[in-house]
């Protein structure tokens, strides 16, 4: 019950009605007895840093950064963690006595999600669809387990150019464009980082899965729905997929040990979120 000493978290971006962020968090917070609540607030870019003088300012606990704020909110708050200085990207915010502390959870959520599904990085080629705070967030994740190289495809050559040259000193990363098709045809592991898919635009699809190789690994990040067109379309060429969801939970999991210094129980948000986008048997 919401009293006077709730404590609040939320998640900020646009959009936000996509968000099954607040009944995971608040699943978690019920289970373990804890006076928190967590909700969702829909930012307009112009709006952003309003609404980060407003969390200041009523003393909101903690927050989650999602599309389109994750690299600009890095200049907004106080502190940046090394990790998420090196990738420029910030999408949890801790509220430290008035001090707004910025990490990055979604380069490890995603690796945890592979290695969930036994997919080793270790000296494959990786192309990751997409340049924005999510692809920067995995792609240096991604570089820290030694693969052969990452092909980072953008519709705007130049910020996938930013990236790879920022990666440089870690791994063989080659900027490319949508029509660059060796970064397709030569994947081991591709992950789409963009939002292409998500809810309600569910019948597009980033790119052709025809041109992957049969032994390529898909993921995609969208979570809702679980399984997007690009998804169907790769498991219908007999491709192994992963979906949104596992990634979603392990840097959920991560923002949760930032704020609340414990752990929270992984099988129940992984239960809870598949059950709210309409799942109930997952392999």
């Amino acid at each position: 019950m919401i009293d006077a000493k709730t404590k609040v978290y939320c998640l900020i971006g646009d959009p936000v009605e996509h968000s099954i962020s607040p009944l995971i968090f608040n699943t978690v917070f019920k289970h373990l007895g804890l006076n928190s609540v967590y909700i969702t607030f829909h930012v307009k870019p112009e709006n952003l840093e309003s609404a980060i003088n407003g969390f200041k300012a009523i003393g909101v606990k903690g927050f989650n950064v999602t599309i389109p704020h994750k690299v600009r909110i890095t200049k907004l708050v106080d502190y940046v963690d090394a990790k998420a200085q090196l990738i420029n990207a910030v999408n949890v915010v801790s509220n430290c006595n008035g001090i707004l502390k910025g990490y990055n959870t979604d380069g490890c959520g995603a690796l945890k999600a592979l290695k969930s599904f036994n997919v080793i990085v270790s000296g494959k080629t990786v192309t990751l669809v997409g340049a924005g705070g999510a692809s920067r967030a995995i792609a240096f994740a991604i570089a820290y387990e030694n693969p052969e190289k990452i092909y980072i495809v953008n519709r705007t050559l130049t910020r996938a150019e930013e990236l790879a040259y920022s990666l440089k000193s870690r791994v063989n990363a080659k900027p490319c464009s949508f029509n660059d098709l060796y970064a397709f045809r030569e994947a081991d592991i591709i992950i789409n980082c963009t939002p292409v898919g998500m809810y309600p635009n569910v019948n597009e699809s980033p790119f052709d899965c025809s041109l992957l190789k049969n032994e390529c690994v898909v993921m995609d990040i969208v979570y809702n729905p679980v399984e997007t067109k690009l998804l169907r379309e790769a498991k219908a060429l007999g491709l192994k997929t992963i979906d949104g969801v596992p990634m979603l939970i392990y840097q959920a999991a991560l923002a949760f040990k930032i704020w609340m210094n414990q752990y929270p129980p992984i099988d129940l948000m992984m239960a809870t979120a598949y059950r709210a986008l309409g799942v109930s048997n997952v392999s």
